[in-house]
């Protein structure tokens, strides 16, 4: 037997049940199928990965009434850039750009968490425990296939199908990727001195080192090759802690502890084209990031976003039509392919050790770091997105 539905979202995940949110007052029949099993609840709110919000996605949170429920977000008010082993550095302050901070880290556990009680509670039909295993095209339809309690599958159809997680269902997607040889180190750390809310990216030879302040710890993400990761991952605290400190510096004073180290590879993975009949793909469907400067997740929440302004008032009958699709696809074009190029040249830019670069790049810094108004343009553009 086959539901019927206006919109299918395949993910649930925390872009996915940001849509099913955003979608409830358009009067749309949306249904929303996530493979996660609703006894996982533990393992997800266990998850201690640092995700940084950025300010623009606190606003969508706060009209979607999730953010009042993410107890332990730690505020970032200034962002110190500097290159290791070169001169050159540069300091953003929120208050100085009228911001009340640029964004906000918090744990990926706590925050799908907190989506997914919403979507459970606001959102009739998203549905845990649901595998998706196809999604094809037929005639005025998309129709996805997908496995519940374990082995019963399932069909639903819909005039268009929204996919945030599992894209490589989707037939004809042209995947781009890009393996960056590098793999992130994460991990909590404690300092000496206390962070005063300020976030820390620094480049070396290898990758992006980043220090987020998480409550009265620094979220680490160290991005190095993937050799170099599994021999940091590998060492005792005090040998991780003093190859930590070689590599940032004093700033911070004497890093005292460590928990939680994990590894992840990096590539980027994007999409070519977001729209494909009847389909459109947002989130982790459309693009994977680098982690650097923290774009992937805020990317992908304002495309839910923007789909969901983009749908809400729309008749049925208009759904999953060309022009449609092609409205969606020219409103979020500047702002994803600016994205993503943003976070891919400053991985490629300064993951180098060739030394006349290091220096022109280190020049550059200093010389960004005396004009306040470029710098407020790049701080607006990376907390709000291309379209500022």
């Amino acid at each position: 037997m086959t539901e019927l539905a206006d919109i299918v979202i395949v993910g649930g995940g925390p872009v996915g049940a940001a849509l099913a949110l955003a979608l409830q007052p358009s009067g749309l029949d949306v249904l929303s199928l996530e493979a996660r099993a609703p006894e996982a609840a533990a393992l997800v709110a266990a998850d201690d990965r640092p995700l940084a919000l950025s300010h623009s996605s606190r606003l969508i949170l706060e009209r979607l009434d999730v953010w009042s429920a993410l107890s332990s977000a730690t505020p970032i008010t200034r962002i110190h850039v500097s290159q290791a082993g070169g001169f050159g550095r540069v300091l953003l302050d929120a208050h100085e750009d009228g911001l009340p901070a640029y964004g906000y880290v918090v744990s990926y556990g706590e925050l799908l968490r907190a989506l997914t009680q919403a979507a459970q509670q606001r959102a009739p039909r998203y549905r845990l425990g649901a595998r998706v295993t196809g999604i094809a095209t037929e005639g005025a339809s998309a129709v996805v296939e997908y496995a519940r309690d374990g082995s019963l599958t399932d069909t639903a159809s819909a005039p268009l199908a929204v996919v945030a997680d599992g894209g490589a269902l989707v037939a004809g997607v042209d995947m781009r990727s890009r393996d960056y040889g590098q793999t992130a180190v994460t991990a909590r750390v404690h300092a000496e001195l206390a962070h005063g809310g300020t976030a820390y990216e620094r480049f070396t030879r290898h990758g992006p080192l980043a220090l987020l302040p998480m409550g009265h710890d620094m979220a680490l993400i160290w991005t190095t090759t993937p050799e170099r990761a599994v021999e940091l991952s590998a060492l005792h605290e005090r040998g991780f802690l003093a190859a930590l400190q070689a590599e940032f510096g004093d700033r911070l004073g004497a890093f005292v502890s460590v928990k939680a180290r994990n590894l992840y590879p990096l590539t980027l993975k994007y999409a070519r084209h977001i729209v494909l009949p009847r389909t459109i793909l947002i989130g982790n469907a459309a693009q994977t990031l680098h982690p650097v400067a923290g774009q992937g997740f805020n990317l992908g929440l304002r495309d839910a976003w923007e789909l969901a302004e983009e749908l809400t008032g729309c008749e049925p009958e208009w759904l999953g039509q060309p022009e449609m699709l092609e409205r969606v696809r020219r409103r979020r074009q500047v702002d994803r392919v600016a994205s993503i190029r943003f976070t891919d040249t400053l991985v490629r830019v300064f993951s180098n050790d060739v030394t006349p670069m290091r220096w022109a790049l280190g020049a550059g810094l200093a010389a960004l770091d005396q004009l306040p108004l470029l710098k407020t343009f790049l701080a607006r553009r990376m907390t709000f997105g291309a379209r500022g």
